[in-house]
Order: structure tokens, then sequence, then C-alpha cells
């Protein structure tokens, strides 16, 4: 029976090429994704592992290097780590180095004036010159590192892209005016975050310090231990010299690689799991033509089986002589699907590092060996399972079918049985999706949608007849004949109908309920800025951090504005907060409502200007406040003082938590402490001009944005955008994966009708009326498959819409129209598309040939 299953794959190979491209896709998808996410992971940790190579111990200021990179909301207290702290360090028996550290933010301009990355890994920091003048922790490429104020050196990538040399003047900006800085030379550096596309900056250690810090003080003390020091002792002679603080942490430089390490594999692990969910995908697609093909093989092969059983073949052989036949084509496909997987792999390392620009971390190809077996089992699992039903079906065929070629068509008891099937799943997920918006609940829903699918995926061959049969008009007054054969052939055998389509519907419905999401999200978002934000234009900066206060008096200088109010956000302790996280909001009083959609429900619109509270009602009700609630609180300064709350407002991204007027809350903030944002609107409304005075009022600083409500909009799209057109190419698989399963059935099809389409062509149907039929079929299949998914993507997103409108306000679901069409149209073309070879073969028929065929 084995040697018998071993000539049936070899005797079918043309049949069985498109299941066994199936399973590999599937399979290299899996693969690659373990090969990808291995080799990142290995070349992450080996760039970590350099990072921390010569550091034995490391001391770190919290507060510094907060203050360094955001300048936010803090006591910022007395220096701890100072130049004579780092003395200290290194007079320690076991230290033969103390390297003190400053970093921060430090936006580089190109010679257009556009911020080099993307502003949350432009890193500014002090260059430390050993005896011979030369920094070992960041390699000189070119020139010399920096010694002056008027100075700076560039990592060598960063120098390339903003096309600078050693000698021109760079134009720098950290939280402050814009510096023009002349270039003295360029560096390498192992940092992972300048190597995956950062940008790195150097100043000399007096001029790092006065721009983050003060000076004498650092953020970080590195300590390099001298040979055969024992890095635990000198852990605790470290820690006994360092000034004991809150802010101050000592490690050695073993955790913090181990530490760093953990988050790496974190990380990858879980880009791992997203890119292995898709490629689930693609394999549970799979399952539908790999089922579909050993259903339709066994049909064609039922006298061969029957004359096995009659010739002493049990049913028990029957059944692992299919499996057999599953388990050679899952196995071939798995090594061809590995093979295929490490290429993926490699060719997107390069289109990452190439085309994008990721910068991706240079490093060998990662093949390990639980790769090689988890693709391979895979492969062979999801091929043997898909092919079960098919075994023991084929293994209750008749001896006495012997005497006929004719296919056993399904029972009508066995659809009755499947409908029931279908029926209760769809119901279960129905209920569920109900339940899971109406609870807000994401998990309920992913449960629910895919209980819903699955019954729909049963409900199929019942489905069929009716939506095909709308097609049934148009296809008989448009195309006579052919297009009648065609409906006919189409709902001739609903399940094998409903398996070819189920493969297409899968990916229509995830791309549709995608789509439905990402343009409600957009309308939202679109919505949530236009009718909150009255403001022309909001100052802030690209790399969330905060604005110089002197920023404020620099716009409101500038001819035209009519009102301006900035946001600076400290952080007070009160009663009603029991986890201690209350923040204020101080703005202008007498400007916040001109700039912002206050939508107050209760309470004064006058609140602020009454030198009162705003409270969003969302926060009110978690902290149990009322209007006329008061609050003792305490600020950053110590002082304490008591406020009312004047109105409660509708939350939104400008009104959340508690808003204060800016005079209440100026006596005890810090002056020197940062704003998150300023509002400003001119007279003239949103004009170029105001925006091209805005950039020069803050010294067209490359890490500060001025962005409009079309600005904000366009941010929001381009977000959602990215994310969808991400989810589409990762989906893009599974459609390969159907489009094959499409063009499967139609081959096996045809062959399977073969003497009927001889038949057809004896009693007068010409090549093209044979040709026009195959495609027609296919097509009606592709669109019912597109018209399901279509169906069940809406649903699924309208569910999905609801368990996120916490997040964004008044959220409605929007069915882009032309997009929707679009999916339909392109599953009318992987229809004709698919069917282009099997109609070709079908009007190639021998007509006699086929009449005598069995």
């Amino acid at each position: 029976m084995y040697r018998t299953a071993l000539r049936n794959v070899l005797a079918h190979k043309a049949r069985l090429l498109m299941t066994t491209l199936a399973v590999l896709l599937g399979t290299a998808f899996v693969a690659g994704t373990l090969v990808f996410t291995d080799t990142l992971g290995d070349a992450w940790r080996s760039q970590s592992a350099k990072s921390y190579a010569d550091i034995a111990v490391t001391v770190g200021d919290s507060d510094a290097i907060s203050k360094g990179y955001d300048r936010g909301d803090r006591d910022p207290g007395a220096p701890t780590l100072t130049e004579d702290t780092r003395k200290a360090i290194a007079a320690l028996p076991g230290a033969a180095e103390a390297r003190g550290v400053v970093s921060g933010f430090a936006g580089i301009a190109d010679r257009k004036g556009a911020l080099i990355g993307d502003g949350f890994s432009t890193t500014g920091t002090n260059y430390v010159p050993d005896a011979d003048g030369n920094d070992p922790r960041y390699p000189l490429h070119d020139g010399r590192g920096p010694r002056t104020s008027g100075e700076i050196a560039l990592d060598a990538k960063t120098a390339e892209k903003g096309g600078y040399k050693v000698g021109d003047t760079v134009r720098v900006a950290v939280n402050g005016p814009v510096m023009e800085l002349k270039l003295t030379g360029t560096l390498g550096t192992n940092d992972p975050r300048i190597v995956s596309g950062g940008s790195l900056a150097a100043f000399d250690t007096a001029t790092a310090q006065q721009l983050y810090l003060s000076p004498g003080q650092y953020a970080e003390i590195d300590v390099k231990g001298k040979p055969g020091a024992d890095d635990t002792a000198l852990l605790t002679a470290v820690r006994q010299t360092v000034p004991a603080s809150d802010s101050i942490e000592a490690n050695t430089g073993r955790h913090l690689a181990a530490e760093q390490e953990r988050m790496i594999d974190e990380g990858t692990k879980g880009m791992s799991t997203v890119l292995l969910v898709f490629a689930g995908i693609s394999l549970f697609v799979g399952i539908f033509i790999i089922a579909n093909t050993f259903t339709m093989l066994i049909a064609q092969r039922t006298k061969e089986l029957a004359l096995l059983r009659a010739v002493g073949a049990s049913r028990k052989q029957i059944t692992l002589s299919v499996l057999a036949e599953a388990l050679l084509v899952g196995l071939a496909a798995s090594i061809g699907g590995l093979l295929a997987g490490v290429g993926i792999a490699s060719g997107l390392k390069a289109l990452l590092n190439g085309p994008w620009g990721a910068n991706l971390p240079d490093g060998p190809l990662v093949i390990a060996p639980s790769t090689v077996i988890a693709s391979l089992v895979v492969g062979v699992v999801v091929t043997v399972l898909a092919a079960l039903l098919p075994s023991l079906r084929a293994s209750r065929i008749a001896p006495v079918a012997a005497m006929s070629s004719a296919e056993q068509p399904a029972t009508q008891k066995s659809l009755l049985v499947r409908n029931i099937i279908g029926l209760f799943f769809a119901a279960i997920g129905t209920g569920g999706l109900l339940a899971g918006a109406a609870a807000k609940s994401v998990n309920l829903v992913g449960l629910s949608s895919a209980a819903l699918m699955v019954g729909v995926f049963v409900l199929t061959p019942l489905l069929s007849r009716p939506v095909i049969a709308l097609f049934a008009p148009a296809l008989r007054k448009l195309y006579g004949t052919p297009g009648k054969l065609a409906r006919e052939n189409a709902v001739r055998n609903p399940r094998r109908t409903a398996a070819t389509a189920s493969a297409l519907t899968i990916g229509v419905t995830l791309i549709t309920a995608l789509t439905v999401v990402g343009a409600s999200v957009n309308k939202a978002a679109d919505d949530s800025s236009a009718s909150d934000l009255k403001a022309d234009y909001v100052v802030a900066m690209k790399n969330s951090s905060v604005l110089a206060p002197e920023v404020a008096a620099q716009i409101a200088k500038i001819p035209g504005v009519t009102a301006m109010s900035t946001e600076r956000t400290v952080k007070v302790r009160s009663a009603t907060d029991a986890e201690d996280r209350s923040l204020l909001t101080a703005v202008d009083a007498a400007a916040f409502g001109r700039l912002v959609d206050v939508r107050v429900t209760e309470g004064s619109a006058d609140a602020l200007e009454q030198g009162r509270l705003i409270s969003s009602v969302g926060y009110a009700k978690n902290q149990g406040l009322t209007v006329g609630s008061t609050l003792d609180v305490t600020y950053p300064d110590g002082s304490r003082g008591s406020l009312t709350v004047g109105a409660l407002a509708e939350g939104s991204n400008l009104v959340a938590g508690l808003i204060a007027p800016a005079h209440v809350v100026a006596p005890h903030a810090d002056p020197t402490v940062g704003l998150e944002k300023v509002l400003v609107k001119g007279s003239a409304g949103a004009t170029p001009e105001l925006k091209q005075a805005l950039r020069d009022a803050t010294g067209s600083n490359p890490l500060i944005s001025v962005d409009g409500q079309k600005d904000i909009r366009a941010e929001n799209q381009r977000a959602v955008t990215a994310v969808l057109n991400v989810m589409y190419g990762l989906l893009g698989m599974s459609v390969v994966v159907a489009v094959l399963g499409v063009v499967n059935t139609m081959a096996m099809s045809v062959f399977e009708r073969r003497r009927e389409i001889g038949m057809l062509r004896a009693i007068g149907l010409d090549r093209r009326g044979i040709g026009r039929m195959v495609r027609l079929e296919s097509l009606m299949i592709a669109l019912f498959g597109g018209v399901v998914g279509v169906l069940l993507g809406i649903v699924t997103a309208w569910a999905a819409t609801r368990t996120i409108a916490g997040v964004f306000k008044n959220i409605t679901v929007v069915v882009p129209p032309v997009q929707i069409g679009l999916f339909l149209v392109a599953a009318a073309v992987i229809g004709l598309l698919a069917a282009l070879w099997p109609a070709r073969r079908a009007a190639r028929t021998d007509i006699l040939g086929a009449i005598k065929s069995e």
C-alpha cells in the first residue's frame, strides 16, 4: 500500500503541484519569520554586548538622565554625580578608569533644515579624549574630536545623510536656540540606537554639561576594571563611594548586558509572534486547498480505490495510503519551504537595510535547529491533518464501486449535519460579537469572530447556491449557453465550491476588517482634531520632550498672533488620588477657550478665568470629584494649596485630567521647566506666512514641529496607513495561497469533467465557448468568496470598533465604498486570472479522446 501511495504521488505530480506550493509558501513564511527574528536578535545581542564589553560597573543618576532628555517636571536638586565623584571612583583599587557620561537629545538638521532621524534616537553626548586625544568609545573615522563650545563631531552615517564633511557648519538643536557648530570629525559607534538609524552628536564635556545638566555634573559614570579585578567587589566599593540618593543606581556591566539581552529577546519574540500569526493564516488557507485537492483526487480515483478494496485492502490500509500520500507531499513542500524561508529572511533583511533604510545591525543568518524542526513539523502536520477527512471518505468506498467510474456525491444527510454544525458556530459567534462589542472586550470579539468565521465556512455549501444564483440572470443574458453552464457547474458540487471560495474568503475578510477599522479610526481622529482644536497651529517637540520656556516669549512677539496659550504639566500630590498620579496642566485662562473647544457638561465655562479647575468627566468619575470639590494638593516645590473644581468637561486629546490656570500654578513651578506645547491663533487664520513666522521665531529648530489641523490629520492618517500597509503586506501571502487554491480547483475540475467537455464540443460548443464557461465558473466562485469575505469583514470590524470606543470618542463604523468595491473587483480579477490555464487546457481538449475516457 505504501508503494501504491508513492506511485500515486508520482502519477499525480501536476495535480498536487498547487497543493505543494500552498504548503511551501505557508512553511516558507514560518521558516522566514523564525530565521529573520533569530538573525535580528543575535545581531542586536552582539551589538549590545559590544556596548558593555569594557564596562565593569556603571552608575546612573535617573534624575540627571531625565533632565538631559526631556527637562520635564522634577526637583532638580543638587548634582549627585560630579567630577569629584568620578575621581573618587577612578581611585578605587579595582578601577582602571572612570568615564563621566552626559547625554540627551540633539537634533541634527540636513542642508535643507529637515531633521535627520526620527527625533527619538537623536542622541547627544560628550566626547572624552584619552592621552592621545581620541575617545576609544567613539573611534574617529575622519578629523578629530570636539574641543570647544563651537565644535561638534557626528557619527559617520549621520554626516553622510546630511551631506556634511569635516570643516562644514552643522545646524544643531537641543531644546533652546539652534546652534551652528563646526564639524571637526566623524565617529564610529556600536550604540544600537545609532546603528539602527539614529544620530549621534558629540560635544566636548563642558559644553555637553552646559547643554544638558550643569557644570561638573554627570548623568552616568562608567567604570572599567583592572585586569583580574572582581566586578562584584568593585560594585560594592562603588556603591560605598557614591552619594546616597534614591535616584542613583549602580550595576555591573554584565547585569546591564543581561537585562538588555532580555529586552531584545522580548522584542524579537513579540515580532516573531505577530509574524507567525500571519503565517498561521496562510497555512489555515492552505488547509482548504489541501483538503479540496485530496477530496477531488479521491473522487477521481473511486474505481481504483474500490478495486483495491475488492482485492483485499482494508479500510485502515486505504486511509493510511492516502495519509502517506499527504505525508510525502507535506515533507517535500516543507523542505522546499524551509529553503525558501531562508531566502525570504535574507531578502527581507536586505530590503529593510536598502530601500527602506532600517539600518539593521550586520550579522550572519541564524538557522537554528528548532527552526528546521518547526518548519518540517508544521508543514507535514498541516498537510496530514488536512488530508485526514478525505482519507476517511476514501476508506468508505465500497468494493462494488469498482463497477462504476462515477463520482459519489455527498449525501443530503451529510450536508444536513454540516449545516447544523455551521449554524451552531455562526450563532455562537454572532452572540459573542454582540456581547464583546457591548462589553468592549477585545479577546471576546476576537474569539467570537473566529467562531463566526468557522460557522460561515461550514455553511458555505448552503450559501453558495443562493449567492451564485444572483449572477445567473446576467450570465445568461450576456454570455448565453456558456454562462448558463458556468452557473450550473459552480453549484453542482457545493462542497468543492465552498472549499475553493473559503480560501479566498479568509484573506478578503481580514483585509476588509482592517480597512474598515482603519477608515473608522481615521474618521474619529479627524473629527477629534477638527472639533477639539480651534487653534491654527500647535508648536511642540518632535521627540515628545518639552520646549524651552523662552519659546513662548518668542512666539508672543510675532505680529498677527491674536491668542496664545502654553501648556505645562506639573505633578502634584492630592488626597483623592490613591496612586499619586495627579497631573495639573497649566494653561492661559483667558485664551484657552479660544484655542480649544472645551465641551463643559457641568459647571461654569469661565471656571479657569475664575481661578478654578476644569476636570475631564472621566478623571472626575475615577477620583470622585464634582463641581465645587476642593483638592488639597502639594506642589513640586513642596508648598501646599487648595484648588476648587469649577467645571466638568468631555475628555479629549486636549482636555484630559485637570486643567488649571497658569497664574495659579506658576508660583509653585520651576520656571526653567519646559513646555509641552504652545497653541497659537492668528488674525488671518492658518496661513503659510504665520507658519513660517512660527518657524523663524523658534529658530527653524529641526526638533520643533509647527502643525496645523491639516498637518495633524495628515500625520494621523499616515500612522494608520503605515500600519495598514504592513498588515496588507503580511496578509498578501494568504491571498497568494488562495489564488493557488482557485487555480488548483479549476484545473482538477477540468480534468474531472473531461468527458463532459468532450460531449459539449461534440454537440457544437466551440473552443471559445468552453474557455469562457471555465472562466465564468472561476469568476463566480471568486466573487462568491469575495462577497462573503466583505460581509464577514464588515461585521467583524463593527465589533472591533466598539471595543475601542473608549479610546476614540464617538467612533462610528466607516465602510469606504471605493476600497470595498476594489476588493470585489480584485476577487473577480483573481478568479479570471486563476482560470486562464485551466480554460486553455479545457478549450484544447481532444473531442474523441475525451468522449472515450471513463
